[in-house]
């Protein structure tokens, strides 16, 4: 079977993090061929032709998908099913824009935030807040998934696989870019680092969450928040990690001031290792919590930061 793998990138770039955890995902399911659709990405190209397990790396180089739209890299996609089975990309934000309009065009379903594969037809998801498990058996011709990736290992880079550059397709027209307003950070990427330092509601207040940044500036970590707090001003939109957020699965989850609400916990839940700070003994993270303390995050944090030099 073959399947055509839409990689993430960033602009020019290949957000390789991503796009090597789905190709790790993708090989259950047969030959991996890497489409990377941007303006002036051949180098993205190259860098995926790097994977382990990438058969063969497709560039589409057009202004038209130098900015993620949907509809123009949509109709790139359907032009080129016809030769693929499994039609897949990471369940980022932009996998969960393009693959809806793909699978509508297709007139098939979309199998969203799979997080593990049984065979060609039968995927497992998180539903509920991932409370439960959903395992979905399709019989369409064409299979459109995007994969959780936090749940899979990073494909290696050791691999030669050859590039080809590809016509593009007309573009529909339906959307324009108008700009894109970045924030800019030194910090990791919340959804690759391998260290993540959340707060939640606890820490009450913009100003204090001051101290979240500083204990994960000091450990070299992104950061994260809980909805509550992004609700409440604290943190901005993108911090969010949760159910209607980010999902992570970093090395180390550090919650602090965070209770513990299911919508939250299908976010992180997947961490190697989780820490949670929280004055509430019977906070849900403690649950979940490989260790726990149960303190008040303004005398522990502190002093952590120092403990730690």
């Amino acid at each position: 079977m073959a399947v055509l793998l839409l990689a993430e990138t960033n602009g020019a770039n290949l957000s390789v993090d991503q796009t090597a955890k789905a190709v790790t995902a993708a090989q259950a399911l047969g030959d991996v061929t890497v489409l990377c659709a941007s303006a002036g990405c051949t180098g993205a190209a190259e860098e995926a032709a790097k994977l382990d397990g990438v058969a063969k790396v497709l560039c589409a180089d057009d202004v038209a998908y130098g900015n993620g739209l949907a509809e123009p890299i949509a109709d790139l996609i359907v032009s080129l099913a016809g030769d693929y089975e499994h039609i897949v990309a990471p369940a980022t934000a932009s996998g969960k824009n393009i693959f809806p309009r793909v699978a509508a065009l297709l007139d098939v379903m979309v199998i969203s935030d799979v997080t593990g594969i049984t065979d060609g037809n039968t995927f497992e998801r998180p539903t509920y807040a991932g409370n439960a498990m959903q395992t979905v058996q399709s019989s369409d011709t064409k299979k459109v998934v995007t994969i959780r990736t936090a749940g899979f290992d990073a494909a290696g880079a050791t691999g030669s696989a050859s590039v080809e550059n590809i016509s593009t397709v007309a573009n529909p027209g339906l959307s324009e870019w108008v700009e894109d307003k970045v924030q800019a950070s030194d910090r990791p990427e919340l959804t690759s680092a391998s260290i993540v330092v959340s707060g939640g509601r606890g820490v009450g207040s913009e100003e204090n969450f001051a101290i979240i940044e500083k204990l994960a500036d000091k450990l070299g970590a992104a950061v994260g928040a809980s909805r509550a707090a992004v609700d409440s001003g604290y943190a901005p939109n993108d911090w969010q990690v949760g159910q209607t957020g980010k999902v992570v699965a970093p090395d180390l989850y550090i919650a602090i001031g965070i209770s513990g609400a299911i919508q939250h916990l299908a976010g992180m839940k997947d961490s190697k290792v989780i820490v949670a700070i929280n004055k509430d003994e019977e906070a849900p993270i403690f649950q979940v919590a490989d260790y726990g303390l149960v303190a008040d995050l303004f005398d522990a944090v502190p002093a952590l930061d120092e403990a730690l030099g």
